[in-house]
Parts: C-alpha cells; sequence; structure tokens
C-alpha cells in the first residue's frame, strides 16, 4: 500500500514535474505493481459475496449497469456535451460529475441541457486538486462548501478527486450516495480496495450521514489507455464478464478528458472514444434485456429500500 506521506508528496511536487515526466513515472509504477497483484486486478475473486439480505436486481435481471463520466478538466468540460451525444445515440444514460471550483463552470443552462435528457449531476470533489483530504478541519471547511453546490445543483451523489477517501468524513455531506471507492484498482494513490462488485450501506459513526456508497467495478480509462497504453478493451470485457457471471454491479469510470472524439491520432494522454462505444456495443449485443441500466440514484435508491 502507499503511505499517506507519499501521496500528500507527490501533490507538493507535482505542479513542478511536466506533465510528460508525470506520466513517464506513474506508467513505470503501474507496471511495477501490475506484476505482483494479478491475483486481484482486475479481477479480485473475494469481492463477489453479496450483501446480506440481497434478493437480487429488479424484474430478475442479471446484473446491474451503471456508467459515471468525471469531468476533471476544462477539456473534458468542452468534451462533455459530444460524450452525452455518444451515450444518447447508444441508447444509455449517464451521471456526469463535475468540479465546482475549477476553472470551468456548469450552468445552470449548461447542466439542465443534461438533466432534460435524463442524465445525472453529481459534485465531483470541491477543486480535484489532491487538497481536500489533507486533514479532518480542511474537509470540514471544504465540505460546506460542497454541501451548497449539492443543493444549487440539486445532486444526490458526490465523488473525490483521485479517488482519495475518508467514508467517516465523508458523512458530513448531504447526499443520498458517494461514488469514491472501488472494488479493486492497486493503481490508485489510496489503493484501498472495498472488495466488493455490490453497493452497500455506509452507517452513521455517531455524528454523519448514512448514505449507499457505490464502488465502480470496471478498471478506469485512464489507467488502461493513458497509464497502460492498452490497444482494445479486452481488460474491460473480461471484468464485465465475470461481474455478469457473479450478478454484480458493473460501474464504469470514464473521463471525456481522454477521448479523443476526433479522427486523427490521439495524443499522449488520450484513447479513440471508439473504445468507449465499443464497450457499449459489446454490452447491447452480449447481454440484451439480461442488465439493469440505471443512474447513480436510481440504483442508491434501490438500495435504500430494499437492502436495509
Amino acid at each position: 500500500m502507499i503511505h499517506k506521506s507519499f501521496v500528500d508528496s507527490f501533490y507538493k511536487v507535482k505542479p513542478f514535474f511536466p506533465r510528460k515526466l508525470q506520466l513517464f513515472l506513474r506508467r513505470k509504477l503501474a507496471f511495477n505493481i501490475l506484476k505482483n497483484c494479478a491475483d486481484r486486478w482486475p479481477i479480485d475473486a473475494g469481492s463477489a459475496r453479496p450483501p446480506d439480505n440481497w434478493t437480487g436486481w429488479p424484474d430478475n435481471k442479471k446484473f446491474a449497469l451503471v456508467l459515471t463520466h468525471d469531468v476533471d478538466t476544462r477539456k473534458g468540460f468542452d468534451n462533455a456535451a459530444a460524450l452525452m451525444k455518444v451515450d444518447q445515440e447508444m441508447g444509455f444514460r449517464a451521471a456526469f460529475n463535475f468540479v465546482p471550483e475549477r476553472d470551468y463552470s456548469p450552468s445552470p443552462e449548461f447542466r439542465q441541457q443534461f438533466e432534460s435528457n435524463g442524465f445525472e449531476i453529481g459534485v465531483h470533489d470541491l477543486k480535484h486538486d489532491g487538497k481536500l483530504f489533507k486533514s479532518a478541519a480542511t474537509f470540514t471547511e471544504g465540505a460546506q462548501r460542497i454541501n451548497r453546490y449539492l443543493k444549487e445543483w440539486e445532486s444526490k451523489g458526490f465523488r473525490s478527486g483521485s479517488m482519495h477517501c475518508n467514508l467517516d468524513w465523508i458523512q458530513q455531506l448531504h447526499i443520498e450516495y458517494d461514488a469514491s471507492t472501488f472494488d479493486t484498482d492497486p493503481f490508485e494513490p489510496k489503493p484501498e480496495s472495498r472488495r466488493t462488485i455490490f453497493p452497500f450501506w455506509v452507517e452513521p459513526n455517531g455524528f454523519g450521514n448514512a448514505f449507499i456508497e457505490l464502488p465502480y467495478t470496471l478498471p478506469q480509462d485512464f489507467t488502461l489507455f493513458v497509464l497502460m497504453q492498452e490497444k482494445n478493451i479486452a481488460i474491460w470485457k473480461k471484468k464485465l464478464d465475470w461481474i455478469a457471471e457473479q450478478g454484480g454491479m458493473a460501474l464504469v469510470l470514464t473521463h471525456p478528458d481522454y477521448m479523443n472524439f476526433g479522427e486523427g491520432l490521439p495524443g499522449q494522454e488520450e484513447y479513440p472514444v471508439r473504445f468507449y462505444t465499443e464497450l457499449l456495443e459489446y454490452i447491447k449485443s452480449k447481454y440484451e434485456g439480461q442488465y439493469w441500466h440505471v443512474l447513480p440514484r436510481e440504483i442508491a435508491c434501490f438500495m435504500r429500500e430494499n437492502i436495509g
């Protein structure tokens, strides 16, 4: 496990390293990690146990499918509408998570175009600068502002930046669900796997709010196509098939920031958007009628009502 002090140090020196060097170092680290985690990534067999009192998905569906898109930068913001169109044309809906205090502004009119098309808007961190979870006091101060954005945007869910997570602290947020964890991902700065491919309750610790936790269960697009430079979606297919066999939740986390929507060659931090459309096509063709496709807020509502 990567120690907290390493993560804090990384974010302190990160601005002084050229992005190309950052990627080079992260790739070397990722491939070193990969050598030692074949037994727990991309599949951790121990994460297949369903929650207590589990009775299955609605209408006897084989598995649940949840699509989420994190918009980290201005580039992702500029690509968000194009990605929404991709989902629409393929017959899917997704949650778009926006950073409220970065160099772009999702205005009410901008958010409305997503909501009016059946998409969901979530709050993604505060500034996405690695500092929100620096200390309990820092988070508490940030939580007050995050709660204002949650209310203003009428958002039901939150996801932290870079998957930094403290579920006890997150209870300060006025949310119905959080999505800041994962079943298994040893490549994250804080690789604290939850070892489940199902949503789960986070109970109050004496002062906070209860909420549903939604771990992402397919590897992130950045990990596969930017760090590892995979040339196809074989790993996505393998993990999806396994989740379907186990009757779990396939929660996808992608970024319009890294998708190339043009016809030219992808840049050093891009992958062709066709990889994402190939995943949607694979789901539709292989599992037609077998999956329950919902937004994060809808699966959170189902869990609250059925898994008390």
